[in-house]
């Protein structure tokens, strides 16, 4: 029996650690052992018991008695965890407890129809908590489709309840912060001046870094000699396990090298001279860092551009926009987009492109009006 910290009995295979995340183990017929922490109890008994259950019923022995906890368990341990990175287990992770638990999760997969994927996706739309907005009900959906596929895939149902009837019908529509003007970001970076995150902030502007590139960066990346910085690596706040966690990139042409503007060279020199008198030895190579010496949260960074943004009076962004930023300064300096797809470590050019197609058709109408003249061969 395992008990909480304040001495109650949490059950067989249950315990609480000092940091107040609850603990469950169990053993399983092949003899592995099987651990995962939780911040709720409830949560950490449900998935205890979905594992005992699967462990005594093979998933493809249980069929139609499987509940979807049960299968979403075993599809993110034995499915998914092998072929997807970290970061997207995550994200799906959320997706299913935030709106799929509490209405389909004690169901069994084959008693699951139509109409219940819509009320999850109903809920969603008529939530008084929380305005969704369209584009994340849609990416719900596509989850809850690739989820139920999956089990018809491994005949734990027949077919999958996510039909062409089942779609959203409304939500706020999505406004995406468009990246900040030359006059903002001029302003922005004048704002910044003497803050600690002004030398992050700013190299992303000079190179288009993803804030978990940005946070994973070494000195060991910064090659000053060439001027290049070499994109090898992630880093991540998990906030299941409360610690940092390195990755690789986001895919295979996330890892690349970025050729350093004047302006970034000039940056990085002036980061390594940064002094911090309180050093983490597990991130002591980090070229960024906060005041006690280790990696800077997401919501730090975004807290500190809301209040700039605030300062300013001009429409709040995240450090997300800073790449996009970067992004269209490029595509109005000139930058052919297959160059710029490199840069941004974009797998496809088509990527590129629909991200910032409006800039390259801006641009575009500007170089036309500019050779008109020159076009006109007939008086």
């Amino acid at each position: 029996m395992g008990k909480s910290l304040k001495g109650k009995e949490l059950g067989t295979g249950i315990s609480q650690r000092k940091d107040g995340l609850y603990t469950a183990r169990y053993t399983n017929r092949q003899g592995e052992r099987k651990q995962k922490y939780f911040k709720k109890l409830q949560e950490c008994r449900q998935w205890l018991a979905d594992q005992q259950y699967k462990d005594e019923y093979d998933c493809a022995e249980a069929g139609e008695d499987m509940t979807a906890n049960a299968w979403y368990e075993y599809w993110m341990e034995e499915v998914k965890s092998p072929n997807v990175k970290w970061g997207t287990l995550e994200s799906y992770d959320e997706m299913y407890r935030t709106h799929m638990q509490g209405i389909l999760g004690e169901m069994k997969m084959s008693k699951i129809l139509p109409i219940h994927c819509q009320n999850v996706l109903n809920a969603m739309s008529n939530s008084k908590k929380r305005k969704y907005k369209k584009s994340t009900i849609k990416k719900v959906r596509t989850f809850m489709k690739a989820f139920f596929s999956d089990a018809v895939e491994y005949q734990i149902i027949k077919s999958n309840p996510v039909t062409k009837r089942v779609y959203c019908k409304k939500g706020a529509e999505s406004t995406e912060r468009k990246p900040l003007t030359r006059e903002e970001q001029i302003l922005f970076l004048q704002a910044m001046k003497g803050y600690l995150y002004y030398n992050p902030f700013a190299l992303i502007l000079q190179t288009g870094l993803r804030y978990s590139e940005l946070t994973g960066l070494q000195w060991n990346d910064v090659d000053f000699e060439k001027r290049i910085i070499h994109v090898r690596r992630t880093l991540r706040y998990d906030t299941k396990t409360q610690g940092w966690r390195w990755g690789s990139t986001k895919s295979k042409s996330g890892t690349r090298d970025i050729p350093m503007t004047e302006e970034a060279y000039n940056i990085l020199k002036n980061q390594r001279e940064q002094k911090n008198k309180v050093i983490s030895l597990e991130f002591a190579n980090l070229v960024f860092f906060n005041r006690k010496g280790n990696p800077t949260l997401f919501s730090a960074y975004n807290g500190k551009l809301s209040e700039i943004a605030d300062k300013l009076s001009i429409q709040k962004f995240s450090i997300h926009s800073l790449r996009h930023t970067f992004a269209t300064r490029c595509i109005e300096g000139g930058m052919r987009p297959k160059t710029l797809q490199k840069i941004l470590g974009h797998s496809t050019l088509a990527i590129t492109m629909d991200r910032y197609v409006h800039v390259v058709e801006d641009e575009q109408q500007k170089e036309m009006e500019n050779i008109q003249s020159y076009l006109k061969v007939v008086g």
